[in-house]
């Protein structure tokens, strides 16, 4: 497995690698990221509480939107047709939510960056909601949790050292 940075040309330009020559296979990828806020700002969200409306299912639709239009925001990412898009938020304690999105397909490049994308936009979208109530929410611990396929395999956080 080669380390170099694949989005460097032998000249050190940026570029999109090519991937033409690729073999298409299944890929999946999962990210996480973590809001920490006031425990009345998670009950409120819980309870439906706050004036903007459903706000766990809005940032889950603005996580999906997000995932699909990654390469609109990252220059060199590849517009994918993802198969798989979920965006999952669940509490964590009396003031932590966790957001995990899992993205696949089967194509000829790896959809992390569609992950870590969903991720984001799905926690901004908690913070834009509820930041009339608690503007101090921490968005946090955003990484990449695993990812499967492709010419460089499977790969896990849980098995790199700290």
């Amino acid at each position: 497995m080669s380390h170099s940075l694949t989005h460097l040309d032998h000249h050190g330009h940026a570029h999109m690698v090519d991937v033409s020559d690729k073999s298409p296979s299944k890929r999946t990828a999962t990210a996480r990221g973590v809001l920490t806020m006031k425990p009345e700002t998670l009950s409120k969200i819980l309870a439906g509480g706050l004036a903007k409306g459903d706000v766990l299912a809005t940032a889950r639709i603005a996580g999906i939107q997000a995932a699909k239009k990654t390469s609109d925001l990252i220059p060199l990412c590849h517009p994918l047709m993802l198969t798989k898009i979920s965006v999952d938020i669940t509490q964590l304690n009396e003031c932590q939510l966790e957001v995990l999105c899992t993205c696949a397909l089967s194509g000829k490049t790896g959809v992390e960056m569609e992950a870590l994308t969903g991720v984001s936009v799905a926690a901004l979208t908690l913070y834009d909601m509820c930041k009339a109530v608690d503007k101090g929410i921490v968005i946090e611990n955003v990484q990449l949790l695993q990812k499967t396929g492709g010419k460089s395999g499977d790969w896990s956080a849980k098995n790199e050292p700290n």
